[in-house]
């Protein structure tokens, strides 16, 4: 598995093993970390795992051809310095592979040294992320281009999208805080029949209890100390369009009770008025919290919830979407560049490795930050070094993952150590997943036939568990 120095990381994809090993040792020795994989499936799941900065590739594999290789690597890292190899008779396959997106090919049998140079002075003297274009492009060419994702977790929220937006249900938006609920909101107004009208957003945290009802319903004048005049709410705002109701759970019960009768009547009274007035709107709520939970609670009402629960859509946490990182941080940082007025700057790869192993608690908006942050730190510098990004992004280090160890006097029994060490990770990755070894393969950037030969060796105690 690739290390966490500095230098430069490999995949290697090759089905003959014989001189897949000749060229993972020829790499190594001019100083490359590699990695293996002998076939299509293997090779897709460690590239869901790591930023690779050069990828070798045979296009003839035994469970397909390396194009679908090629195509997700060029997606998840722009960068990534690509050599296709081929046997005699496959030119035509590598300047195919070379119009789609490739850097160099060479035919077999090629001098090692070759592979060497074009892998080195591409990995070395080519920018790595700064083609601006390159995303917009791809941006451009599908549907909710501003919904920033190819991950799996991204292509499910992507499906719903579809579905919902042409459609006038109530929908509850539920995720943690800085999934970006509101850009979704957004989204689904503007692919919806109500696109022409406005969408009008209301944060229910946002607002002093005593004026929320004024704030949602409006007032006529003298309704309260200060009403000098009257005001029209967000319902009224937002007719014909869509009303985006954030942090819903934080509404007081007084306020839950009218705005359930709204929804169920399609109409409301101003504050200070008996008159109902009709509305026509779409909602769309968010919560950053379990409302079910709240219900048992008894904090919030049932009979709202299931008012606002007519079509759930979940947005995942970023960690849970860590494929994504690569293309919202390179939005993020030429955003912040054009605002700005800075020159665009590139994302190295061992820069995309740091932000790729990090958490991300405060999920897109804290990533969006750190490329803020880390625009400002480059003073005039173009490349985004790991040293320009916040300390907290730094500091997870990949060190963190080793336990604390004590070397005694009479010294240890490396090989015990490093299998307990590989068993705690093993067991850990597991329990994560739930059982499932497939996902746990993916998390240790394993194959699934080495970690199940890993989980053999290690023992039966740890082979339970799904495919």
């Amino acid at each position: 598995m690739p290390t966490s120095t500095g230098s430069p990381t490999v995949l290697v994809v090759e089905d003959d093993s014989d001189l897949r090993q000749v060229v993972v040792d020829t790499l190594e020795s001019h100083g490359f970390a590699v990695a293996q994989a002998a076939d299509v499936s293997d090779a897709l799941a460690r590239l869901e795992g790591f930023a690779y900065d050069g990828l070798v590739l045979d296009l003839r594999l035994p469970d397909g051809d390396g194009f679908d290789i090629l195509d997700a690597a060029r997606e998840r890292y722009p960068a990534i310095r690509s050599v296709v190899v081929t046997g005699c008779g496959g030119t035509p396959e590598a300047v195919k592979a070379l119009k789609r997106g490739a850097d160099d090919f060479l035919v077999k049998p090629f001098p090692l040294m070759d592979l060497a140079r074009l892998l080195h002075d591409g990995i070395v003297h080519r920018e790595a992320i700064g083609d601006e274009a390159l995303q917009d492009d791809a941006a451009s060419s599908r549907p909710f281009a501003n919904v920033i994702g190819r991950s799996a977790a991204m292509r499910h929220v992507l499906d719903r999208l579809k579905l919902v937006a042409p459609m006038n249900s109530t929908i509850l938006v539920q995720g943690e805080t800085g999934t970006g609920k509101e850009l979704i909101a957004r989204t689904i107004h503007e692919h919806s029949p109500r696109r022409a009208h406005p969408f009008v957003a209301f944060n229910a945290a946002a607002i002093p209890e005593g004026l929320i009802e004024a704030e949602l319903f409006g007032h006529v004048k003298g309704a309260f100390t200060g009403a000098v005049a009257a005001r029209a709410g967000r319902f009224e705002a937002a007719h014909k369009g869509t009303l985006f109701i954030d942090e819903v759970a934080s509404m007081p019960p007084p306020l839950q009770t009218k705005l359930l009768r709204a929804l169920q009547e399609r109409e409301f009274e101003r504050v200070g008025e008996s008159r109902s007035v009709k509305f026509d709107v779409r909602v769309i709520a968010a919560t950053n919290v379990d409302l079910r939970e709240l219900v048992k609670d008894g904090r919030f009402r049932e009979d709202l919830f299931y008012r606002l629960n007519v079509v759930p859509l979940a947005l995942p946490p970023l960690r849970a979407r860590r494929d994504d990182v690569p293309l919202l941080a390179q939005h993020f940082l030429q955003k912040s560049c054009r605002s700005n007025g800075v020159p665009a700057r590139t994302l190295l790869q061992p820069t995309l490795r740091c932000l790729m192993d990090y958490g991300w608690p405060g999920n897109i908006r804290e990533l969006e930050n750190a490329m803020e942050h880390a625009v400002a730190m480059s003073g005039t510098e173009r490349d985004i070094t790991e040293a320009m990004l916040p300390g907290e992004v730094r500091s997870s280090d990949r060190s963190a993952l080793l336990p604390p160890v004590t070397i005694p006097d009479e010294g240890i029994n490396f090989l015990s150590v490093m299998s307990q060490l590989e068993r705690e990770l093993i067991v850990r990755c597991l329990e994560k997943t739930g059982g499932n070894k497939r996902q746990a393969a993916r998390l240790l950037n394993l194959s699934r036939t080495t970690l199940i030969d890993k989980l053999q060796r290690l023992g039966a105690g740890l082979a339970a568990g799904s495919a």
